[in-house]
């Protein structure tokens, strides 16, 4: 029975109860706010919305990680030294630019839906992985690289085998603060058309609609908090491993 106090546990069922039961909290938004002709979002269902927002954070964040890790590694190699500054200048750059911006730039590219949102999320989700990928593999002991080379290993054997793992947890710790702030901002996706549980936010703030913005909003934050949750736990079996 120990499982049954475990915290993360319940913070899964009650997002998934929401989920579920947020169909039928109709009467208690009519009480809340009995001035609202249409006080529960049904345009789509909250399963439906929930799923493909974490599509969408999933997609754009394991492209984030591949780019940001990939750009990380490149510039930790001797080869690639002299271009840390500049790509870091980019990166930063990337996450400064906001996210409306670069979604009213791509999408009379791209058009409508999730290819201009996913680019939005990348390009916003990029500079903690970087950042992560560096310091982590920064902080790698000396020592533990001039034993690996003087048993024989190859570079890309110290990589895999010796650096990535020591820097595993810090790597992730920058994926987890990429992939919190991703969820967040993949709300203002449903501004060009990609479904998200932002869906209800933005019907509810250009109609008024209080309810639909809580309704929204309530899911977006709790799905972030599970997120980190589960990432929490994910880096402590990295570092009692």
């Amino acid at each position: 029975m120990r499982w049954l106090r475990d915290p993360l546990l319940w913070l899964v069922a009650l997002f998934v109860a929401l989920l579920l039961l947020m169909p039928y909290s109709g009467p208690l938004f009519a009480w809340l706010f009995p001035q609202l002709d249409r006080p529960l979002y049904q345009q789509e269902t909250f399963l439906q919305l929930a799923l493909a927002h974490i599509e969408l954070v999933a997609i754009s964040s394991l492209f984030a990680v591949i780019i940001g890790m990939g750009a990380g590694i490149l510039v930790t190699r001797p080869a690639g030294k002299e271009f840390r500054s500049l790509v870091e200048t980019l990166v930063a750059a990337g996450q400064t630019f906001p996210p409306v911006a670069v979604l009213a730039i791509a999408v009379p590219v791209m058009g409508f839906g999730a290819q201009p949102a996913i680019l939005a999320l990348l390009l916003y989700g990029l500079l903690p992985i970087l950042q992560g990928t560096l310091a982590g593999i920064g902080a790698v002991p000396a020592s533990a690289r001039e034993i690996a080379e003087g048993v024989g290993m190859s570079p890309w054997q110290i990589l895999c085998k010796v650096e990535l793992p020591l820097a595993a947890a810090v790597i992730l710790a920058g994926v987890r603060t990429s992939v919190i702030i991703n969820i967040g901002t993949a709300a203002i996706a449903s501004t060009v058309g990609a479904k998200t549980l932002g869906s209800p936010v933005i019907v509810g703030l250009s109609g008024f609609n209080t309810a639909y913005v809580i309704q929204g909003a309530c899911l977006v934050a709790l799905l972030a908090v599970v997120t980190d949750r589960l990432f929490e736990r994910l880096q402590k079996q990295f570092r009692n491993g």
